[in-house]
């Protein structure tokens, strides 16, 4: 659910009710300065301490499936290749129609990143389905004319592992922080920084700034670890220049 937001919309909306938190934390903490509940420093410390780990804790698995997509971009563009090197081994007909169609399924790989809705990533993977299919059939055929392990078996071995990473990289794409998490995130944050803000006002020294600094610098990491868990749709994208290479290796064997 939460991925269906706007990442602007989610920044401002956290932004404020963290400021917000802060600020009311503040507030209350002024009007009770008198009640001799001073020595607070070590719970505050506990509640920011819990704050900083579970944003370490959701960066990572942000950062980890991050590094993954990158990765499963690498491996399908490696794949891709070296099944359009091995397609040149066989005969020249086959050859031929095998690089147009490979020619065709990097550029669908490449949109995906376009296509983060779950419509447009349907579609291109029913598109995707269906140029796999025949490059199959022409598997078939070659197998056919000659079923030698070369170059015909190690041609399929690489059709077969160009599939494979299909799906890895597709599971990779879908792989999301699971809501509760985030959630449970942003209530540990609305309370740090309301505790924080209670503590300031207890200490009567009235400081807005720092505290509401400390909030925004708490949303924007929440924002970021948003962004990095958003492929296709966030400000940092999976980068990828290995399918671009690969698109323009097809390119010179096709001529």
């Amino acid at each position: 659910y939460l991925s269906s937001i706007p990442l602007w919309l989610i920044f401002l909306v956290t932004t404020a009710c963290i400021v917000a938190a802060g600020e009311a934390g503040r507030r209350y903490g002024t009007r009770h300065a008198g009640d001799g509940e001073t020595d607070i420093g070590s719970l505050e410390g506990a509640i920011l301490g819990l704050l900083a780990l579970m944003i370490s804790f959701t960066f990572s698995i942000a950062l980890a499936r991050f590094d993954d997509r990158r990765q499963a971009v690498l491996s399908e563009a490696n794949s891709i290749g070296t099944t359009a090197l091995r397609a040149k081994l066989l005969p020249a007909a086959i050859a031929t129609e095998n690089i147009a169609l490979l020619r065709q399924y990097v550029d669908l790989r490449l949109s995906i990143m376009q296509r983060s809705t779950p419509d447009g990533l349907d579609k291109a993977l029913g598109e995707s389905n269906a140029i796999q299919l025949k490059l199959w059939a022409l598997a078939g055929k070659a197998a056919a004319a000659d079923n030698g392990m070369v170059p015909t078996g190690l041609y399929i071995n690489s059709l077969n592992a160009m599939i494979d990473d299909q799906a890895r990289r597709l599971a990779y794409f879908r792989a999301r922080v699971p809501d509760l998490v985030l959630i449970t995130l942003y209530i540990i944050a609305v309370a740090a920084i309301g505790f924080a803000g209670y503590a300031d006002g207890l200490a009567n020294k009235g400081r807005q700034r720092p505290v509401r600094l400390m909030a925004t610098i708490v949303a924007l990491a929440l924002w970021l670890i948003q962004d990095l868990d958003r492929p296709g749709s966030g400000l940092l994208e999976t980068d990828m220049q290995p399918l671009v290479d690969v698109a323009l290796s097809l390119e010179q064997l096709a001529r």
